[in-house]
């Protein structure tokens, strides 16, 4: 099964390096994409630079019924 990897770091870090295969939604954006997330394949994995704004976003999406998990640094998933 595919798993959804949302980087939530800003689109410069993003830019930077990220996992490939992932896709950059910003935190701060996190609350108006709802409904584009709710259609990607769940469960999604959220990862930022440590953990923290992945966190952030894992228990706001959780909140709105979406299967996902903090999945911390995105260094820690780079394949």
């Amino acid at each position: 099964m595919k798993k959804s990897i949302i980087d939530v770091r800003t689109v410069a870090e993003f830019q930077g390096g990220h996992v490939p295969g992932s896709i950059n939604i910003p935190l701060n954006e996190i609350p108006g994409k709802i409904e584009e997330i709710k259609k990607m394949s769940q469960p999604i994995l959220l990862c930022c630079a440590s953990g923290m704004r992945s966190s952030q976003a894992t228990q706001f999406l959780q909140s709105h019924g979406i299967a996902c998990a903090n999945a911390g640094s995105w260094l820690d998933i780079r394949s």
